[in-house]
């Protein structure tokens, strides 16, 4: 067996607080002002003392400590213990790191073994890490501002107080009072809207950890799409959504729930944000937030939402207890993803994802050694290190590559599947650390374990876990050739000086799938430049490459145009970094820009002079640090 580690993390400074008390469950009754980019309002926590001697909890006999941040205000706390009367508490903010500050509470009394705590706290939530406030240009509308919170990995401390862990996880309810032609949406199982007070009420009956608490407020409307889905969008883009997503989603769901178990979270809704939107996708249980360059128009990127579906199982219902066991959030979650597309679409397409997803982890591995400490899948996250830091492609891939080796072990695919059911049920509403999951595993396949797998020179579970370096195992993707070759000779055709057109014709790609194209672009960007004429020749060849709505294709082909400096095409990189502002995708045009022509640079200069308030002030810093 192996040896759990202890579960706290250095991301909070409350480890000695939630190990002492229990949170049953916590309210949030809020007023959002536009005006002052202020939500107002209380929070209630109801908390269980589970110190086990009896004697005091908390850092001290009478301590509470929380997380918080700089940008939130807190005004008075009060606390009451069940039967008695609410007392003021005094109470200091404390600094902890760049990234946040402790909230310690000194308490009435000493609270022992079963005791129950009501803890009011009434703060005001400014512009925060994790409270984004948007302006009306950086909306897609153009008319109305937009709040969202981000909470993953430790920014909900500037939301609202809390023990801002993946280790504690409660319910939640709230109470959000908006101005009127607005509308709130969290993440929660349950809503209702107070139509005369404008105040929206939602319950989240699942516990679940704080970075998982998610509030987006704007001028938005909603759509169904299934028998459990809605999309939410802005008024501009609600057809778009509606149409590629009109029963795709139940498809997705009912895949997931053949592979890993029950749909527990009731609604699965969709959350398309602004343009300025800098992530991807955040999987906030019943209602994941995700990018509108998903609106391709031709549903060619509708299947990107799988691996946020996937996270409904791995991730959301079983959690990494810590941000250094994020593998188990992500890797599970590549591993799941990958399962449901072959299931939908086939291994050929599967293995040219994931071939795609290998060789972003080889360019990491490329970039920082294979030896940096952080391509391990058990991470040792210093004290005063922010745990977005270490974000990275190793919990993802290798994390992927590890699951993938666990299968292999066992060598049949539905009892493994059996096996994946199993943990999700044993495991699940609980924050676990990889130990857990690894026992469960061997306990799981007892003929595996007289085996000692665990121990196979070269395979060494502890190896995968505390060993930096290049996945020891890699599943076979040969069954992705039959679309990777063709990808492949196209290229070839392409980066020949003297085109023959009548090959390249024979070459269809008008039934290639997006990963596909994508992966024949890629190898014509490791390339370029190409020969001269060659790019103008492609876009003549393929508009639906060089005209694409399809983001991921258009990310590719405007790095080509810079690449190859092709002029006649700069209006399409233009409108490209002017119609989103996702960090994925606009960090690297610029960088790309930045490392070409004068002419390049120039115009990275005007476009960002031109589109910088559209953006996410985190991306605008990255690139401002590009353009110097």
């Amino acid at each position: 067996m192996m040896a759990a580690e202890p579960v706290g993390g250095t991301d909070t400074a409350t480890s000695s607080s939630y190990r002492h008390f229990r949170v049953r469950h916590f309210h949030l009754e809020l007023r959002v002002n536009f005006d002052r980019r202020q939500l107002e309002g209380r929070e209630v926590l109801e908390l269980s003392c589970v110190r086990p001697d009896g004697g005091g909890c908390g850092g001290g006999e009478r301590e509470l400590r929380l997380d918080t941040h700089s940008s939130l205000c807190v005004q008075s706390v009060t606390a009451r213990s069940a039967g008695g009367d609410a007392q003021s508490l005094p109470f200091e903010i404390q600094p902890f790191t760049n990234y946040g500050a402790t909230l310690v509470l000194t308490l009435a009394g000493p609270c022992r073994h079963g005791d129950q705590l009501e803890v009011t706290i009434h703060y005001k939530a400014t512009d925060g890490p994790g409270v984004v406030w948007l302006d009306p240009e950086q909306t897609a509308g153009k008319v109305k501002p937009y709040l969202f919170t981000q909470g993953q990995a430790v920014l909900n401390r500037s939301f609202f107080p809390c023990f801002d862990t993946p280790a504690v996880k409660s319910t939640y309810s709230a109470s959000i009072k908006v101005p009127e032609g607005f509308t709130a949406v969290m993440s929660a199982t349950k809503w209702e809207h107070d139509q005369k007070q404008n105040i929206f009420h939602f319950k989240m009956h699942h516990p679940i950890p704080s970075y998982l608490v998610a509030l987006a407020v704007g001028d938005i409307v909603s759509a169904e799409v299934g028998p459990r889905s809605r999309v939410w969008t802005e008024p501009c883009l609600l057809d778009a959504a509606k149409e590629e997503y009109d029963g795709v989603v139940e498809e997705f769901l009912n895949a997931g729930e053949k592979l890993f178990g029950p749909y527990v979270w009731g609604r699965y809704d969709l959350l398309f944000m602004p343009p300025s939107f800098p992530f991807g996708g955040m999987e906030n249980p019943c209602l994941t937030f995700v990018t509108p360059c998903l609106l391709a128009g031709d549903r060619s990127l509708a299947d990107v939402i799988i691996h946020e579906i996937s996270h409904s199982w791995f991730g959301n219902l079983v959690t990494n207890a810590n941000w250094g066991d994020f593998w188990l959030n992500e890797g599970f979650t590549m591993y799941a993803q990958r399962r449901i597309t072959t299931e939908l679409y086939g291994a050929a397409y599967t293995c040219l994802e994931a071939a795609t997803g290998r060789a972003l982890l080889r360019q990491h591995m490329d970039n920082t050694g294979e030896d940096h400490p952080l391509n391990k899948l058990k991470v040792k996250i210093e004290a005063g290190i922010d745990p977005d830091e270490t974000y990275n492609e190793t919990p993802y891939e290798k994390g992927y590559c590890f699951v993938s080796y666990l299968a292999h072990l066992v060598g049949d695919q539905e009892k493994f599947d059996a096996f994946l059911r199993a943990y999700v049920e044993k495991f699940k509403f609980q924050s676990i650390v990889a130990e857990d999951t690894l026992n469960f595993y061997l306990n799981y396949f007892p003929e595996l374990k007289e085996k000692d797998v665990e121990k196979r020179p070269g395979f060494e579970f502890d190896g995968w876990l505390n060993t930096p370096g290049w996945p020891p195992y890699l599943p076979d993707l040969t069954s992705g050739d039959t679309l990777m070759k063709p990808a492949e000779n196209l290229a070839a055709l392409w980066l020949a000086a003297d085109l023959s057109m009548d090959a390249i014709k024979a070459i269809d790609v008008s039934s290639w799938r997006t990963y596909q194209i994508v992966y024949f672009l890629d190898k014509l960007l490791e390339k370029s430049p190409l020969p001269p004429g060659n790019v103008a020749k492609l876009a003549e060849t393929y508009p639906k490459i060089s005209k694409a709505k399809n983001a991921e294709l258009r990310f590719r082909w405007v790095q080509i145009i810079v690449k190859n400096n092709y002029e006649e095409a700069f209006d399409e990189l233009k409108n490209f970094l002017r119609s989103q502002g996702k960090q994925k995708y606009t960090v690297p045009v610029y960088r790309a820009m930045w490392s070409e022509t004068e002419g390049t640079r120039k115009l990275a200069q005007e476009t960002f002079a031109a589109t910088k308030n559209q953006l996410h002030k985190n991306v605008q810093n990255y690139v401002k640090k590009i353009l110097v």
